[in-house]
């Protein structure tokens, strides 16, 4: 009996010690709590990740959606495009992911097809019209850090949708005339290089003391400010060409003045005629842009013009102005001046105004009174362009073309 007794006293005595309690708490504790600390580092990777992604194939989309529309590629090239797109946009995601094992970036666009899907539909929509539908999703897969994977799992994945949509369609008819500068000075030369013939050659032959050296020399070759004119307007003829590919919503004519009215091209439909008629241009005189620009009014307005719409796809047209210049004016009905050209085309900007003519007005290396003229005439602060070299004249006439022909893209997921 008082072994049994000694025996349980022993045991209690056991049961009731504390000591080392604390140890093995911690022992049992310590992997939550690092595994806890893990997990938030992991999301707030990943919620950067995520945010990037998705930047990333919006992007995509949007550039995929607007070759469709803008530029008539076909799906497949499409495809490749968002694929590329996609890459370089992702190409320094692994700055995010500590294991260097990021999807995106990796070898050649295949490998970015494997991980990304992208979808496009097409479809017919009123008139000549197609809109195009871009879906893009691409999973991310993230290693999970060290801490982390004492929960057993070893990496997550984050992905994102994006879904852009754009449409070749020419919502409204329209009219638009345009109003060129083919003074003396848009003969003179820009700072852009001819891509098409970069350089020239002449003859620099010189004297050495009592004889002749023959000798051919070698230089770049500068667009002019009347050639880079005709670049820009066949881009912005191609947009409407685009909208319209077989002239049934959109009408243009064009008229260019230097010191006098030029003979004008009458609105037609399509941009034949009025891409001819610019190609003709050469650059010579002084500056006058108000017959002209009284001109493009008066032909916009008439009667017959909405009668030509009606009678052809039904509809009342938008009416648009393109006014361009590189100058400031110094004539007027054939004589010098330099102010009343500058009223008389501001009274007949205001009268465009009036009777909600979209004005677009292009300042090409303009001095500071034609672009204060140019200013004013703009339907509004986004109506106006100063373009300093051929690259923002180009810009300004496309960005004209698609605003007018509603050449759109958007996301819409």
């Amino acid at each position: 009996m008082d072994r049994a007794r000694s025996i349980f006293r022993k045991a209690t005595t056991i049961l009731s010690d504390r000591a080392g309690n604390f140890g093995i708490m911690t022992a049992i504790a310590l992997p939550v709590l690092l595994a806890s600390g893990g997990v938030a580092i992991d999301m707030a990777n990943m919620v950067m990740m995520k945010n990037k992604i998705q930047d990333a194939t919006d992007a995509a989309a949007l550039a995929a959606a607007s070759a469709l529309a803008g530029q008539g590629v076909s799906h497949a090239d499409a495809k490749l495009l968002a694929l590329k797109f996609l890459k370089v946009q992702l190409s320094n995601t692994q700055s995010l992911d500590e294991t260097g094992k990021s999807n995106a970036g990796a070898g050649d666009d295949g490998d970015i097809a494997t991980v990304a899907q992208v979808d496009i539909t097409e479809a017919a929509t009123l008139g000549n019209g197609k809109t195009f539908k871009v879906a893009i999703a691409y999973d991310h897969t993230v290693a999970l850090n060290p801490m982390t994977r004492l929960l057993g799992k070893e990496s997550a994945t984050v992905s994102a949708v994006s879904k852009a949509e754009s449409s070749t369609e020419a919502k409204n008819a329209l009219s638009m005339f345009l109003v060129l500068d083919r003074s003396g000075s848009m003969g003179e030369k820009t700072s852009t290089i001819d891509s098409d013939n970069p350089t020239y050659t002449y003859d620099c032959s010189y004297y050495s003391g009592w004889k002749w050296v023959s000798k051919t020399c070698t230089a770049d070759n500068y667009l002019t400010k009347i050639a880079a004119l005709k670049l820009a307007t066949a881009d912005l003829l191609t947009q409407l060409k685009t909208a319209d590919p077989t002239g049934q919503l959109v009408r243009m004519g064009a008229v260019s003045y230097n010191d006098a009215m030029q003979p004008q091209t009458n609105l037609a439909w399509g941009q034949t005629a009025a891409l001819a008629y610019v190609n003709a241009l050469s650059a010579t005189g002084g500056t006058d842009s108000s017959q002209a620009f009284k001109l493009a009014y008066n032909k916009i307005v008439s009667s017959t013009e909405e009668t030509a719409h009606k009678n052809q796809n039904g509809q009342v047209p938008t009416k648009y102005i393109v006014f361009m210049t590189d100058g400031e004016n110094n004539y007027y009905n054939n004589k010098s001046n330099n102010t009343a050209s500058d009223t008389e085309t501001k009274k007949y900007c205001d009268k465009a105004r009036t009777e909600n003519i979209e004005v677009y007005s292009v300042a090409f290396m303009a001095p500071s009174r034609g672009q204060a003229l140019l200013k004013y005439c703009a339907t509004s602060g986004k109506h106006y362009f100063p373009a300093e070299n051929a690259s923002e004249l180009t810009s300004a006439f496309k960005y004209i073309g698609e605003k007018a022909s509603e050449l759109t893209s958007r996301l819409t997921q």
